[in-house]
C-alpha cells in the first residue's frame, strides 16, 4: 500500500512536474493574456453607444460589434484546442496574442463600421486561442485536485479584467483627448508583455507526431454557426421571421452543421471528437455551457445600453454600475475554487451556481426606467455570484472526466459551446430588443417612431431628443431590457436541470502531462 500512496504535495514531486514557483511564473504570462482577452470584450461595452453615434451605426451594428468577436472566437476555439493536442502550446498562445495585437490596431484605426467589424473578427480569432489555450495549458501543468487554488487566481484576474474593462472604457470615452479608439489600442501593450512573459516562463514538453488538421470540419462548423447567427440578427428587421429567407438560412445552417457532424465522425483527426460525448459529464457540461452562454451574454451585454439610455448615466458611471456583478463573480469564483481544492467536492457549486444564476435573471427581469441603483446592484451581485460558481467549474468537471490526450479537445469543446451560446444569445436577444423597442415606441409615437432614432433604425442620441420623447425612449429600452432577462431565466433554469444530472467523480491528483505519460505507458505494456 505504501508504494502506491500519493505524496503530500503533488505539485512538488514527479520527474517532469513544474514546481509551485515555476507554475506561478508561467501563470503570470497566461494571466496577462487572459486579462487582455477579457478586456477586449468588456472595455468596449460602455463605449458602444458612442462608437455607434460616431460611425453612424444602427442597433443591428451595435449587436454585431459584440457578436462578430464572439462568433470568430466561437468558430476558432475547437481548431485552437485541436492544434494544442498536436503542436506546441507555447507557440500557439503567442500566435493567438499576435493576431489579437493586429486586430486591436485595426479596430483602433477604423474609419467606418465595416472595417471595425472585420477587426473584431481578427480580435476574436486571437481571443479564442487565448481563452482555449490558457485552460489547456493549466490542465497540462496542474492536477485537477490542485486546480482549484489556481483557478481561484484566474477567477480574480477574470474579475479584475471585467471590473477594469467597463471602467477603463468609460474613462477613455469621457476623456476628450483620448476617445473610444483607445478602448482597442490599450490592449496592445498588454498583449506584447504577455508574449514576452510566456517566452521566458512557460516550459512544456512538445509531443511531435504526424498530424492532419480537419479543415473541412472547421469550415462547415464555422459556416453553419455563422449562417444561423446572421439569420437571428436580421430576421424581423431585414425580412419577416416567417419568410423564405428564414427557411433558407435556418435549413442551410442546419444542413451545414449536419454535414459537419458527418465529417467529424469519419476523419482521423476531428476538430470535435464525437466520442468524447459518450461521457455523460462532458455531454451535460456542454449543454450547461451553451445555456450559460445564452443567458449570461444575451442578458448582460445590453445592461450597459440600459444604464446609459434608460437611466441616463455617463459611460464612466455605467462602468462603475457593473461593479456589483463582477465583485459577486470574483468572490464566488475564488472561494469556490479554494473550497474545491480543500475538500475535493465540486458538484455542489455547479448546482448552487445554476440556482443562484436563475434567481439573478428573475430579479433583473423586474427592472424599469425608475429602478434605484442600490436595488439594481443587489440583483446584479446575485447574478455574478451564480455565474462565478458555475462557469469555471463546468470546465473542471469535464477535464476531470476525459483521458489526458483529449484534454485539449474537451476544454475547447466547452469553450466553443459556451461562446456559441453567447453569440446566439447576443444575436437573437439583440434582434428581440431592437424589435421590441421599435414596437413599444410605435405604440407611443405612431409610425414616426423611426424618425426619433429608436428601434432598429438608429440608436437614439438622447441629448438631441425633447423631454417627452426622451421619457418614452428611456421607458422603451428599460422594458425591452427587462424582457431579455425574463427570456434568460428559463434558459438558466435548464442549465440547473443539466448540472443536477452530472455524476460527481473524485478529482485526479496527476497533471495532464503526467496522466498522458501514464496512459502511454499502459498502452505500451498492453502491446
Amino acid at each position: 500500500m505504501t508504494a502506491t500512496a500519493q505524496p503530500a504535495d503533488p505539485l512538488k514531486v514527479g520527474a517532469g512536474r513544474m514546481s509551485h514557483r515555476e507554475v506561478l511564473q508561467a501563470l503570470s504570462g497566461l494571466m496577462v493574456g487572459m486579462f487582455v482577452a477579457i478586456l477586449a470584450s468588456t472595455v468596449v461595452a460602455n463605449a458602444l453607444p458612442r462608437i455607434i453615434a460616431d460611425l453612424n451605426g444602427s442597433q443591428t451594428v451595435y449587436t454585431w460589434i459584440v457578436t462578430s468577436e464572439l462568433l470568430a472566437m466561437t468558430a476558432t476555439v475547437p481548431l485552437w484546442g485541436k492544434m494544442a493536442d498536436l503542436y506546441s502550446k507555447k507557440l500557439l498562445i503567442q500566435l493567438s496574442l499576435g493576431l489579437f495585437v493586429v486586430g486591436s490596431l485595426i479596430a483602433g484605426l477604423s474609419p467606418n463600421v465595416e472595417i471595425l467589424l472585420v477587426s473584431r473578427v481578427v480580435q476574436g480569432i486571437g481571443a479564442g486561442g487565448m481563452t482555449a489555450l490558457a485552460m489547456i495549458v493549466m490542465a497540462a501543468m496542474i492536477p485537477p485536485r490542485e486546480l482549484g487554488r489556481y483557478a481561484g487566481v484566474f477567477g480574480a484576474v477574470f474579475g479584475v479584467g471585467t471590473i477594469a474593462g467597463p471602467l477603463i472604457g468609460g474613462v477613455l470615452v469621457d476623456t476628450s483627448w483620448l476617445g473610444w479608439r483607445w478602448c482597442f489600442l490599450i490592449g496592445v501593450p498588454f498583449s506584447i508583455i504577455s508574449i514576452i512573459l510566456l517566452q521566458r516562463t512557460l516550459h512544456l514538453p512538445v509531443v511531435r507526431r504526424k498530424v492532419r488538421i480537419d479543415w473541412l470540419g472547421a469550415l462547415l462548423i464555422s459556416s453553419g454557426v455563422s449562417t444561423l447567427l446572421i439569420w437571428s440578427s436580421l430576421a424581423g428587421h431585414k425580412f419577416a421571421w416567417a419568410s423564405g429567407w428564414t427557411a433558407l438560412m435556418v435549413v442551410g445552417g442546419l444542413v451545414l452543421l449536419g454535414l459537419a457532424v458527418w465529417v467529424e465522425s469519419r476523419v482521423a483527426e476531428p476538430i470535435i471528437p464525437l466520442e468524447i460525448f459518450r461521457s455523460r459529464t462532458v455531454s451535460l457540461t456542454t449543454v450547461a455551457s451553451v445555456l450559460v452562454g445564452v443567458a449570461l451574454f444575451g442578458g448582460t451585454v445590453f445592461l450597459s445600453q440600459y444604464f446609459q439610455t434608460s437611466l441616463g448615466k455617463s459611460p464612466t458611471v455605467a462602468g462603475l454600475m457593473s461593479l456589483p456583478m463582477i465583485l459577486g463573480l470574483l468572490v464566488s469564483s475564488t472561494v469556490a475554487g479554494q473550497l474545491i481544492t480543500k475538500y475535493g467536492r465540486w458538484k455542489l457549486y455547479l448546482v448552487a451556481g445554476a440556482a443562484v444564476m436563475t434567481a439573478g435573471m428573475l430579479l433583473l427581469s423586474t427592472i424599469d426606467a425608475d429602478t434605484g441603483v442600490p436595488l439594481l446592484s443587489v440583483y446584479m451581485a446575485v447574478l455574478g455570484v451564480g455565474v462565478g460558481m458555475l462557469m469555471q467549474n463546468l470546465v473542471l468537471a469535464a477535464q476531470n472526466d476525459v483521458p489526458a490526450h483529449e484534454l485539449g479537445a474537451a476544454t475547447s469543446v466547452l469553450t466553443f459551446f459556451r461562446s456559441m451560446g453567447g453569440a446566439v444569445g447576443v444575436s437573437a436577444l439583440g434582434a428581440v430588443l431592437a424589435n421590441r423597442v421599435t414596437s413599444l415606441m410605435t405604440e407611443q409615437l405612431g409610425p414616426a417612431a423611426g424618425a426619433t432614432g429608436g428601434g432598429t433604425a438608429e440608436v437614439p442620441d438622447l441629448s438631441a431628443l425633447p423631454a417627452p420623447i426622451l421619457a418614452i425612449v428611456q421607458e422603451a429600452y428599460a422594458t425591452a431590457t427587462s424582457e431579455l432577462f425574463l427570456i434568460g431565466a428559463p434558459i438558466a433554469f435548464l442549465a440547473l436541470v443539466a448540472v443536477l444530472f452530472i455524476k460527481e467523480k473524485p478529482l485526479h491528483t496527476l497533471s495532464g502531462d503526467e496522466r498522458a505519460e501514464k496512459e502511454a505507458a499502459a498502452m505500451t505494456a498492453m502491446h
